[in-house]
């Protein structure tokens, strides 16, 4: 199994203190950046300039995930803004297998995400163009929703893909993680887990971090 990652998402960071929240998931892997464009989901966060400057003071890097309208066109910029890797949804792009290897090439990881509506089947034969399968399990747009349990299903299949395919693509999941579902999505076959509210919310955020890894990382364990 490929590494358990803990992806803290500044959604639910203060955004008058944003570097200040970033320093405080220095203990995590990556930080989930939401970017949302009041289009494709009816929400609306950062963009560009504000990414560019979050790249220059994270002390973990940006985990992007494009929840916006034409990601074949925003997906190269936020790579050249500083993100380790860029999310765009299958919903969104017309040629994700151009978008992937254009993301590659400028030397980021390139991910595309499936709303919980969206079949994971299509994408199977793609596993070795993209670095990481994100299983949104609330529908994209705002944080603090209940987990959906029928995604598990999707995070299977597309583990079971994955290995028998031998490619090294995480799955990342992204919605309602907590302590109290983090396990049994890690046995489903995720290794990164976004978390947003579940960290941010806690009164010890290093604490809730190392404790979200553990439990992932020994997936029999419940909360």
């Amino acid at each position: 199994m490929p590494p358990v990652l803990i992806n803290p998402s500044i959604l639910s960071a203060d955004f008058a203190n944003l570097e200040r929240d970033l320093g405080a998931i220095a203990s995590a892997d990556y930080a989930h950046v939401d970017v949302m464009d009041q289009h494709f989901v009816p929400n609306l966060t950062i963009g560009l300039p504000v990414v560019r400057r979050l790249a220059q003071v994270s002390p973990v890097p940006l985990d992007v995930h494009l929840m916006v309208e034409d990601a074949d066109r925003w997906g190269p910029s936020y790579a050249e803004a500083g993100a380790a890797s860029v999310t765009f949804h299958a919903e969104a792009t017309q040629a994700p297998v151009r978008l992937a290897r254009e993301l590659r090439a400028g030397g980021v990881r390139a991910a595309v995400a499936l709303r919980p509506a969206t079949p994971v089947e299509p994408f199977l034969d793609l596993l070795e163009e993209v670095d990481m399968v994100l299983v949104m399990t609330v529908e994209p747009g705002f944080g603090g929703q209940s987990f959906i349990e029928g995604t598990l299903a999707k995070v299977r299949r597309a583990r079971a893909a994955i290995d028998a395919s031998g490619a090294s693509t995480w799955v990342q999941v992204d919605g309602g993680v907590s302590r109290g579902t983090i396990g049994r999505i890690a046995r489903a076959g995720a290794n990164v887990f976004v978390a947003g509210s579940a960290v941010y919310g806690a009164d010890d955020v290093a604490g809730e971090i190392a404790a979200l890894r553990s439990l992932a990382e020994r997936p029999t364990v419940e909360a």
